[in-house]
């Protein structure tokens, strides 16, 4: 894939860019190891000073990078501006929260000697380069729930973005430089998938971290591996919607729209197997439905479109033959299931959605990554839980009731990395995110994301000390 700038409003390509030479790269991974054995030595004090300046700098510019990635990756004007101001959130969250996050840790005084020592405690240090391979479907807040923890932990960062949005990749390097940041701390390559190899393998980087698909995923681990580095994956989801017959089911369905049409439906924690129980399917698919049908679709800048067009011909192409796969046999469409006819230009699909699901059809297995959902009937608690397991993947999972048995039942059996009940999976700088399965391991956000690249060091001081 060309490193470019393409509208996918109209499939026109607005701008490219020559990816970076062997020498330029090089340079680079020299600069972010210099700059790591002075950084890691600076204040958490000095660091939250860097971090504020950069969460004020994008708040101010939040209009102007809203749009960028809505040129780029076709995400609404207004979904982009809400991911710019919940970056700025999390820029503050951790320059408030990382030094406590990362204090000193003293276990028991009887512990302590027991272990024949006068004095124990751990330590977080930093781990030093970590390459950063991130995806589009959010091209800010991706990087920024990787960088500001971070970045507040004492390391330093190389971003790997998409190919398809190196205006935004490029304004996050800025930006940390801007914001008086060393120079080497956040450093942007501009290099095609193929020349990633290189890089985790280099002895100065020493960790990474992957959003993205379940191919890339298990490249860069095993690469990762083979070096005995340390990773963190987030990788693809297949979020499963439990309604079951105590929910408020109105409620249920008018979240449910949100939930699977959010950021187009290109969302890994999107919700997008809905499964309701037989006793709430039938005022459920009805509602549901309605709602999806009622979806305003066209150009991501109009204030009043809800879903815009898919981020490339490609993933537009992948999208129709799962729902293709499904139709010949034998699901049934809803509503939607094509390209909308007053669209011809762009990568614009209908919002969808499908009944009748089985286990033949592709759509059962694989991720959905735009807006269609399928359907499913259950009849108890136990079919229902095995139909939201019943994927490679375990990201998040929604579930909709008001019985505390259930919801209790549903934390200890659902193979999920998040729970949520009664309203929709999203993202928190305080709660950990992440999955099992194949959906990765690892978690970002909280104080488990700013750990993941700590060296937890055991300090003992022995009686004569």
């Amino acid at each position: 894939m060309p490193i470019a700038t393409v509208n996918p409003v109209d499939g026109e390509t607005v701008r490219t860019f020559d990816a970076l030479s062997g020498d330029e790269v090089e340079r680079r991974l020299a600069l972010a190891d210099r700059t790591f054995a002075t950084y890691r030595t600076t204040s958490f004090a000095e660091r939250a000073r860097l971090l504020r300046a950069a969460a004020d700098l994008l708040e101010k510019e939040e209009a102007e990078i809203g749009r960028t990635m809505t040129l780029e990756m076709g995400k609404t004007y207004a979904a982009a501006r809400a991911e710019a101001a919940k970056c700025v959130k999390a820029m503050r969250w951790y320059a408030d929260r990382a030094e406590g996050l990362l204090a000193d840790e003293h276990p028991e005084q009887r512990d302590v000697e027991d272990s024949g020592a006068r004095a124990a405690r751990v330590v977080y240090r930093p781990l030093g380069v970590v390459l950063a391979v991130m995806p589009w479907n959010f091209p800010l807040w991706q990087v920024v729930r990787f960088a500001a923890p971070a970045l507040m932990a004492g390391n330093v960062g190389l971003l790997k973005h998409a190919s398809n949005v190196p205006q935004t990749a490029l304004y996050l390097g800025d930006l940390f430089r801007r914001a008086g940041f060393p120079e080497g701390a956040f450093q942007t390559l501009l290099v095609p998938s193929s020349a990633i190899e290189a890089i985790p393998r280099d002895p100065r980087v020493k960790a990474a971290t992957l959003t993205g698909s379940e191919p890339a995923g298990r490249s860069v681990a095993a690469i990762a591996g083979d070096e005995i580095k340390r990773t963190v994956l987030e990788l693809g989801g297949s979020d499963p919607y439990l309604v079951l017959p105590s929910a408020d089911v109105e409620a249920a369905a008018r979240t449910a729209v949100t939930a699977r049409v959010q950021n187009n439906g290109q969302s890994c924690i999107a919700a997008k197997r809905f499964l309701v129980h037989a006793d709430a399917y039938e005022e459920f698919a009805r509602a549901f439905v309605a709602g999806v049908a009622a979806l305003r679709v066209g150009d991501p800048m109009d204030e009043h479109t809800d879903v815009g067009p898919l981020s490339s011909e490609q993933g537009r192409a992948d999208l129709e033959e799962l729902v293709d796969d499904a139709v010949a046999k034998g699901a049934r469409v809803l509503t939607g299931g094509k390209r909308p006819e007053d669209r011809p230009a762009g990568w614009f699909y209908e919002p969808t959605v499908l009944a009748d699901i089985t286990p033949e059809m592709r759509i059962h297995r694989e991720e959905t990554f735009g807006p269609v959902a399928t359907l499913y009937r259950f009849t108890g608690l136990d079919e229902g839980i095995g139909l939201a397991n019943d994927t490679s993947f375990g990201l998040s999972s929604n579930v909709w009731t008001r019985d505390a048995a259930e919801k209790e039942r549903c934390v200890r059996d659902i193979e999920a990395g998040g729970v949520f009940f009664n309203g929709m999976t999203a993202s928190h700088p305080a709660l950990p995110f992440g999955g099992v399965k194949r959906s990765g391991y690892g978690r970002e956000l909280a104080g488990h994301g700013i750990k993941e690249f700590c060296n937890v060091t055991t300090v003992w001081e022995g009686p004569e000390d």
